[in-house]
């Protein structure tokens, strides 16, 4: 091999190990059934997790040693003696929040394209109706639910009813 021809096949095979996406690289498939819920979900349910990381700051303090030693006059005789102390604080706690989504198998294609329409009608989604729950469709999403507090382009069970895509529970069983 020439070294032309080896440099591109190089950093091909260095690329396809890497696990971090690249910049602007659409974000992996999120609408998944997690193994895991919160404490008493009803069993069968699918749930979605958003996890904010905490917000931590460094905060820096000067801390008076020695006061300064000024006269009646005030003459300064000897100035103040400070140490500069520096420590993270955190701002704001980590917060997991948990939601109930569609599960799924009931993600199929003609619901998404449904999904797709819903938030086209609402000005939220710009693109094909493509039955494909691909990148555009999650900010969609996102932005759809941003509003009520839940930033994620997983879809809520709560906002799936809100499209009026899932039936919305009776209280009443008659």
């Amino acid at each position: 091999m020439t070294r032309t021809t080896l440099i591109p096949l190089l950093c091909a095979t260095l690329l396809a190990g890497c696990d971090a996406p690249l910049p602007g690289a659409s974000k992996p498939n999120l609408v998944q059934t997690l193994a895991e819920a919160p404490p008493g979900a009803a069993p069968g349910t699918c749930w979605g997790k958003v996890v904010t990381p905490a917000v931590i700051e460094t905060v820096t303090d000067q801390i008076i040693l020695q006061p300064a030693e000024v006269l009646n006059d005030g003459t300064v005789t000897s100035p103040a003696v400070f140490k500069t102390e520096t420590r993270q604080a955190i701002v704001q706690e980590r917060k997991v929040t948990w939601f109930e989504t569609p599960c799924v198998a009931d993600l199929t294609p003609e619901f998404v394209a449904t999904l797709q329409r819903a938030l086209q009608a609402r000005g939220l989604f710009r693109g094909g109706i493509t039955g494909v729950m691909d990148a555009r469709t999650r900010a969609a999403i996102r932005r759809f639910q941003a509003p009520e507090g839940l930033d994620s382009g997983i879809l809520s069970l709560a906002a799936a009813r809100r499209l009026g895509l899932v039936a919305v529970e009776r209280s009443d069983k008659t």
